[in-house]
């Protein structure tokens, strides 16, 4: 039987007295200590650590897309590829999420479900500017926020900004291709509708990807995005349903039939309607 190996004789350092160590630097006393249930139900902790990492997750996802929109603005395209392909891989990471949320029965959640007060994810504020910022506006979503000025003050400061589907437009316009005057100076607060003129320019890159490489490869990578965005929303429903079946959401919604009609959402019409053009 060998000696069990020591980290310290190959120079791990294994004292952190007056220095800073891995739990220091993560922050992992307060990570590890904000998970509080309500209840006393085994499986309260598996739907409250589910929903923080979300949250992290969306945080980092929130970083990325703050950065997209301004390199896009600056016309610096590249680092956008890299950071629309990490988002991708988050959204990854939630779908995966949704299969260890699924091991739990609608017998257990029912052990704890009340507990759960109001509290509801049509309350998350991140998600809701993670919306925002890709160009799902909706004013009447504000509400839920209300009780939070500075975080109502933020969304509502997303809600007037241009999303990155909107700074890609002025892109487009800016590389030479005609867009629509409406469309570039437009209320930015309100639900983006498909336009003509957007489509065609999509249908020119598509049709000469050699000659327009750049606005290619960004156009495919903002599908990546949706592609992983819209499974993680069928998925949600799915798991919803398995879970709860037709009962109303905790916050009042319709439960799955809210969560269905988000389905129908689409974040950049034109990148899709083009297929059937080409």
């Amino acid at each position: 039987m060998t000696d069990a190996f020591d980290p310290s004789k190959d120079g791990a350092q294994m004292e952190f007295d007056g220095q800073m160590s891995y739990g220091d630097y993560l922050g992992l006393e307060q990570i590890l200590s904000a998970q509080r249930p309500l209840s006393d139900a085994h499986d309260e902790y598996l739907f409250i650590i589910q929903h923080q990492t979300t949250e992290l997750w969306m945080k980092l996802a929130l970083h990325e897309m703050t950065a997209i929109r301004v390199e896009i603005a600056k016309d610096n395209l590249q680092p956008c590829f890299k950071m629309l392909t990490r988002v991708a891989r988050i959204l990854e990471q939630l779908n995966s999420a949704w299969d260890v949320l699924r091991t739990m029965t609608p017998s257990e959640y029912t052990t704890f479900r009340d507990a759960l007060g109001q509290s509801s994810g049509l309350q998350s504020h991140q998600y809701r500017a993670i919306e925002f910022i890709v160009g799902n506006k909706n004013p009447a979503m504000l509400k839920p926020h209300a009780h939070v000025p500075s975080v109502q003050s933020y969304l509502k400061q997303l809600l007037n900004e241009t999303s990155i589907y909107d700074e890609v437009l002025q892109l487009l316009a800016r590389r030479g291709f005609t867009i629509d005057a409406d469309m570039l100076q437009r209320d930015w607060s309100q639900t983006y509708q498909s336009n003509d003129s957007v489509r065609e320019a999509w249908h020119k890159i598509y049709s000469d990807p050699a000659g327009n490489w750049e606005l290619y490869e960004l156009a495919e990578k903002l599908i990546d995005f949706e592609d992983y965005f819209r499974r993680w929303r069928f998925n949600h429903v799915t798991t919803v349903e398995r879970i709860m079946g037709f009962k109303r959401g905790t916050g009042g919604t319709s439960g799955v039939a809210y969560l269905q009609k988000m389905l129908s959402v689409v974040l950049f019409p034109e990148l899709w309607e083009v297929r059937t053009t080409l």
